[in-house]
């Protein structure tokens, strides 16, 4: 049973941004011919549409673990779970990082959760996760915490 989910999409100026392809492909196929240049510039736009689109990132978290993209994580492992927004997140993105943890980070979504482990036998200290609500993780994995021990 999923207790909570959010899809990380891309905010709106990558999709902006990305229609700078257009002119660029309008550039260099015009020269070549009218339809090519303008069904070119097309295509790689959508193109660029799908793949931000695809590549959106889901966090989830069930009864039994926390699904941060394609990676999982048994909920029994995890240890305390902090969230950070603003330069606190931008300090755990950089020169808090610890070098060994596993991250599922996104640019465009500021805040972020650390979710440390308390596996002895795992390398990995803590996941560090691009999340919208950090406050609604951690709510969620205590509340899979709490639903696992009764």
């Amino acid at each position: 049973m999923t207790i909570y989910r959010e899809k990380l999409w891309p905010a709106p100026w990558l999709f902006i941004s990305t229609a700078l392809v257009i002119p660029a492909s309008l550039l260099v196929f015009l020269p070549i011919n009218i339809f090519v240049g303008v069904g070119s510039a097309i295509a790689l736009y959508l193109l660029c549409l799908a793949g931000l689109l695809l590549s959106a990132t889901k966090i989830e978290v069930t009864q039994s673990e926390l699904i941060a993209g394609k990676a999982r994580l048994p909920i029994e492992i995890i240890g305390s779970v902090d969230g950070f927004r603003g330069a606190e997140a931008t300090l755990e993105r950089g020169q808090r990082l610890d070098a060994r943890s596993f991250l599922v980070i996104r640019g465009w979504v500021d805040p972020v959760v650390r979710i440390e482990l308390v596996d002895p036998n795992d390398p990995v200290p803590y996941w560090l996760v691009s999340t919208r609500n950090p406050e609604k993780v951690s709510q969620a994995i205590d509340q899979a915490r709490t639903n696992s021990t009764a």
